[in-house]
This record gives structure tokens, C-alpha cells and sequence, in this order.
């Protein structure tokens, strides 16, 4: 049984235009105030700051285009399995069905999927890509987001170079059941097999990444980065500490907070990441001399 389609010819034209966090913004959308500091930023001051509060440094959620102009070099990128969508493999429906979900999410964001993957260079060398879209149902991990991740691995273990995904999510999508779990598996086996070959996994935590993209790919990489503040963890706070009937830690699951008990190996703002990934990837697989 197939799980997705391949559509040759997609109704709905990828949009180029990125998608954020939603927040406070003045009519015309000049104007956003900052979750942080409560300062009111003009919107192309932001823009041009990659979304970071110039105040407070507050990081504000990033779509996956604005991701993937901050990483990749201008003009070099590829798409592959973009062309992926979700056939409704249970027939869910809750409140609403779930194509029904699947089409508002479409209209939305102009996407197929909620994450998109490709390769191509970061200062000149070679890298594939994954970015997931926390806009698009939640940044969640349904069986084409698993494929795409899985095919990321694949590319970067074929090509011999560095592989590199941006997680945001909240997790397994619940509307796949069971389909959705077996991405865990999935995309840890594909990592592995990297692992084996001895070519670097770079993985980048952004806000949120939770869940089973957090039990699995996520916290796998060679080196785990996280930006300043993001949310990261299983079961959000508010869960465990029902569960547990006991108060957490000030700034649990917080990137700080993973990197102090082993998690995250690194919190890197993100005017510096592009720099510290290729610091990174050639660390572990030197570029050939004259590349």
C-alpha cells in the first residue's frame, strides 16, 4: 500500500513566500512587537535581522524559504521529493476530516508538505537539506515528512556529503496513527546508516521541537545545535508536571537547559549558524583539496 503520492502536476503552486510564528502586527503588517521585550519592531528592520528581536535577541520562528536563504548559498539550492503529498492512509476524520485539514494547511501555506529538502551549498560546500514548516499542522511528522527526511539521509550517504536537518515540530502526526510512529524507526535507521559510513549528521533544534521528531532524528546528530531559548523535549511541561504532580526546574526543556545535562551540544545564534555548521561539516569530512 502507498502511503503518498507523486503529483506530477500539483494544482497548488509552492509558494516562495515564507511563513512565520504568528504574532502581534499593525494593520499592513509594518509593525510587530516582540513575545520577549514587548518593543515594537518594524517588520523589515526584522526581516533583514533574519527574525531576531534586535532588543532582546529573542528568535522569533523562522519559515522554511527565509531557513533556507540563511543557509544555503544564494542560488545553489536544488529541491527533490517535492512533489510528495499524503494519500489520507487511515481515513481519519475528528472534528473535521483530515484531507479536509490537509487542504485549509495547502491554502495556507502553498504547500504540499510541511517539509521541504533539497541540496546545495553552504560557503561552497556541498550539503543536503531538510527543513521542517511548524506553520504546516504543527511542524508534525506524517509518513511524507518521514520519507523526506529518510530521502535527505539517503541523498547525503550517496553523494558523500553532510547531511543537515532543521527540526520544528510538535510531533507524530496523530492523524496517521501508527504510519506516523514508524517514522521514528525510519528515519533513525537512514541515520545510522550515515553514521556507519562515517559521513556527518549536523542536526539544527529550532522552536518547538518536541515529541517523536525529538525521540528520534532530532537529537541524533554527530553534533546536536540549538537556537537560543527553543523548546525542546518529549511531553511539554505542562504535561509532565500534571503527571508528575511536581513543580520543573525554571527553564526546563529549554535549550540552555538540555545543553547543561548533555542534550544539545551547542546554542548558536542564528547570524552565526551558517558559520558553525560548515565549521562543523569540515570537522568530520574535510572537503577535498581545490573544492
Amino acid at each position: 500500500m502507498s502511503w503518498f503520492d507523486n503529483v506530477k502536476s500539483p494544482k497548488l503552486k509552492i509558494s516562495k513566500k515564507a511563513t512565520t510564528e504568528a504574532q502581534v502586527v499593525s494593520p499592513g503588517n509594518l509593525w510587530k512587537k516582540c513575545i520577549s521585550c514587548s518593543e515594537i519592531i518594524q517588520e523589515s528592520k526584522l526581516h533583514e535581522a533574519h527574525q531576531v528581536c534586535p532588543y532582546c535577541e529573542h528568535h522569533f520562528r523562522l519559515g522554511v524559504r527565509e531557513r533556507i536563504e540563511l543557509l544555503i548559498d544564494k542560488g545553489t539550492f536544488e529541491y527533490f521529493a517535492d512533489n510528495l503529498t499524503t494519500i489520507d492512509p487511515l481515513n481519519f476524520t475528528d472534528k473535521k476530516s483530515y484531507k479536509s485539514r490537509l487542504e485549509a494547511e495547502h491554502l495556507k501555506t502553498g504547500l504540499l508538505d510541511g517539509t521541504i529538502c533539497g541540496v546545495g551549498k553552504m560557503n561552497g560546500r556541498d550539503v543536503a537539506l531538510a527543513v521542517m514548516n511548524f506553520n504546516f499542522m504543527g511542524g508534525s511528522m506524517g509518513v511524507v515528512t518521514g520519507e523526506k527526511i529518510a530521502y535527505t539521509f539517503d541523498k547525503a550517504y550517496e553523494l558523500k556529503i553532510p547531511a543537515i536537518v532543521v527540526s520544528a515540530s510538535g510531533g507524530a502526526r496523530m492523524q496517521e496513527g501508527i504510519l506516523s510512529l514508524m517514522q521514528m524507526a525510519k528515519t533513525s535507521a537512514a541515520r545510522g546508516r550515515l553514521k556507519n559510513a562515517g559521513i556527518p549528521y549536523i542536526s539544527l533544534i529550532t522552536d518547538p521541537t518536541t515529541g517523536g521528531v525529538a525521540a528520534s532524528f532530532a537529537l541524533l546528530g554527530d553534533v546536536n545545535i540549538a537556537e537560543p531559548k527553543a523548546l525542546i523535549g518529549f511531553a511539554g511541561p505542562r504535561v509532565i508536571e500534571q503527571t508528575i504532580r511536581q513543580v520543573l526546574p525554571e527553564g526546563f526543556q529549554r535549550a540552555e537547559f538540555l545543553r547543561s545535562h548533555g542534550f544539545v551540544d551547542r546554542i548558536v545564534h542564528r547570524h552565526k549558524l551558517k558559520e558553525e555548521i560548515v565549521f562543523f561539516a569540515d570537522m568530520f569530512l574535510p572537503r577535498q583539496v581545490g573544492v
